[in-house]
This record gives structure tokens, C-alpha cells and sequence, in this order.
């Protein structure tokens, strides 16, 4: 139950929340849903970068990830699933968003998570290197910090988070 399962939850409780679909030059994974990316390939990816097409966008472990400019649908708050380099991109470009940093329970969950849904051994050690390094650096940069440990109190804690914001963003009639 990985960042994407929390996102997929998140989606279903609240309607007015829009998932913009990240794009991947990665191999879709065995059991994946078809909509979990858009998959495609490199020279596709590199040519939406030569254009500015994307939000965001960066390579990790070979293979590139990254967040076409959202076109959300009107009254719909955008929600990205990323990685800390595209949350960067995404702060810097927007210093007003919301960044979650949404933590596993332990690093030896994480291992189990990633080996659970097939990732190959050298994968997994290359993500767990990388989490080990990210880690402090999404704390820091983060507005807030949750632990997935319960997939239903991790979806309400974020569902609060985002009642939070709207509700602070909203216009003051004094």
C-alpha cells in the first residue's frame, strides 16, 4: 500500500479531487492497472521535454517519470502523485502548493511493499538506497509529513489536511 493506493482511496472519498496521470518510460509492471501511467516511450518522453510539456518531470532508476501541465476539469483541485525531484520542480514553479510527504511505517515495510508487488531485487535495494537519501530532504521540504501505516487513517488524515487548506485559502468576508 504504496503512495499510489493512498492516492487511489483519497480520489474515491472526495469527488472534487482531480489525479493527473503521470507519464513513465518504465515497463508496466504485471497486475498494474493500464491507467496507472501513461506509459510510453523515450523518444516520446524526451520530445514532450523539448516542448515544455511537462509540470514536472525527472529520471529515476533509468527510466524517466514526469507530470504533463495539468488541465484539470473545472472545480477540481489537482492532486500529482511524485517523486521529491518533481515536488521540487513543482514548489519552485508554485510556491503555494500543498506538498505531502507521505512516509512508509519502517524501511523494512517498504521492503516488504516493494518486494509484495514484484519489483526485482536490484529495484528494490536501489529504492530503498534512494528512499534513505530522499527521506530527510521530503521532510524538510514538505508542509506536512504523514505515516502510511493504516491505509484508512492515512486517507483521513490527508482528507483533513485538504479540508485544512481549502478552508484556509478560502476568501475572508470581514
Amino acid at each position: 500500500m504504496g503512495k499510489g493506493t493512498v492516492v487511489e482511496a483519497l480520489l474515491r472519498r472526495d469527488a472534487s479531487l482531480w489525479l493527473s496521470r503521470s507519464w513513465t518510460t518504465r515497463q508496466q509492471r504485471k497486475g498494474e492497472a493500464s491507467d496507472a501511467y501513461v506509459f510510453t516511450d523515450p523518444s516520446s518522453f524526451e520530445a514532450r521535454i523539448a516542448v515544455g510539456g511537462f509540470l514536472e518531470w525527472t529520471e529515476f532508476l533509468g527510466n524517466y517519470y514526469g507530470t504533463p501541465l495539468p488541465e484539470a476539469p473545472e472545480g477540481k483541485d489537482v492532486v500529482l502523485e511524485i517523486e521529491l525531484d518533481g515536488a521540487q520542480q513543482v514548489r519552485e514553479r508554485h510556491p503555494d502548493s500543498l506538498l505531502v510527504f507521505v512516509l512508509p511505517p519502517s524501511r523494512a515495510e517498504q521492503e516488504r511493499r516493494l518486494r509484495r508487488r514484484g519489483d526485482p531485487d536490484d529495484k528494490v535495494e536501489a529504492r530503498l538506497r534512494k528512499a534513505e537519501q530522499e527521506e530527510p530532504i521530503g521532510i524538510a521540504l514538505a508542509d506536512v509529513v504523514l505515516v502510511n501505516d493504516d491505509l484508512d487513517e492515512v486517507v483521513s488524515q490527508l482528507a483533513q489536511v485538504i479540508v485544512d487548506e481549502r478552508t484556509r485559502r478560502q476568501p475572508r468576508s470581514d
